[in-house]
């Protein structure tokens, strides 16, 4: 009874409450100052990619295009540690104000870290990786790559992993540690590879004449001709089957504006070799 006594006692004081909310205002700051912290690092960190882009465009030191997707992966990158760092020191102090003592905490941390040592392993070698890929610039946000056999758009890049957007809308989250093979189809420039197969009995020539003419047309056309780095290749013909002779082109754009030139190349080199009747081998007979 008398300890309940006591406890009442203890609760009913004035100061206790004063000192709680005291501690709890100042824990509010805290957070407060964190969020405010975290949002001014981040529109600094956006300034200085603006201003890093402007300087190297005005050195002339590559493209455009390149320049900002290489300084807008690693400014997300920064912005995302300045913002871990921001809330890890805030939520340390708030512990400190409200009585925690984190020294037997760091002390755990440290005996639990020993025992998740191997476990650990896989984690570091993620982060290695990430920093890899970024200081080599094997691949930037926004460029279309090929990663361990999976293709898609690099939406995300963090240290420990990277987010690809599939055509299909999925997206794949891929280990940076795991990485083994990566195709970046869109550093610096990019190409579109043209295929299609002919009837033995149609004339090769005119055929590949009339794609060398759309690729032409496509290069002066005032939608097109400012993704379009360099005149159609026409290569020729790439093989010979029982089915038909098998066609090929390609044509250098900007990166990652290989499809949409493609697209247009597909329904112009249609349309001149139907006007050509230029025959199409049958589909093959269904199994």
């Amino acid at each position: 009874m008398q300890i309940s006594r006591d406890l009442i006692a203890e609760i009913g004081r004035p100061q206790l409450w004063l000192d709680w909310a005291e501690r709890a205002f100042r824990v509010v700051v805290i957070l407060a100052l964190a969020w405010i912290f975290s949002r001014v690092a981040r529109r600094l960190l956006a300034r200085l990619r603006n201003y890093t882009v402007r300087m190297m465009d005005r050195r002339h030191e590559g493209s455009t295009i390149e320049m900002e997707k290489r300084a807008t992966t690693i400014i997300s990158v920064l912005s995302k540690l300045a913002s871990m760092v921001i809330w890890l020191v805030a939520l340390v102090m708030a512990l400190t104000e409200t009585g925690f003592h984190i020294e037997p905490l760091l002390a755990g941390l440290g005996v639990a870290g020993l025992a998740l040592g191997l476990g650990a392993q896989t984690l570091i070698k993620d982060w290695l990786g990430g920093l890899f890929l970024l200081l080599e610039d094997q691949l930037r946000i926004g460029d279309s790559v090929v990663i361990n056999g999976i293709g898609g758009g690099v939406e995300e890049i963090n240290l420990r992993t990277t987010l690809l957007r599939g055509e299909n809308g999925a997206v794949h989250v891929i280990a940076n540690g795991s990485i083994t093979t990566l195709s970046n189809l869109t550093r610096e420039y990019s190409y579109y590879v043209f295929e299609t197969t002919i009837a033995h009995s149609s004339d090769a020539d005119r055929a590949l004449a009339a794609i060398e003419s759309a690729g032409a047309e496509i290069a002066h056309d005032e939608q097109f001709r400012d993704l379009i780095l360099a005149p159609i290749e026409v290569l020729g013909i790439d093989r010979l089957a029982d089915r038909g002779v098998t066609l090929k082109a390609r044509i250098k754009t900007l990166p990652s504006k290989q499809a949409l030139v493609g697209r247009e190349l597909n329904r112009r080199v249609k349309a001149r070799l139907d006007a050509l009747k230029i025959a199409f081998p049958p589909p093959p007979p269904a199994s």
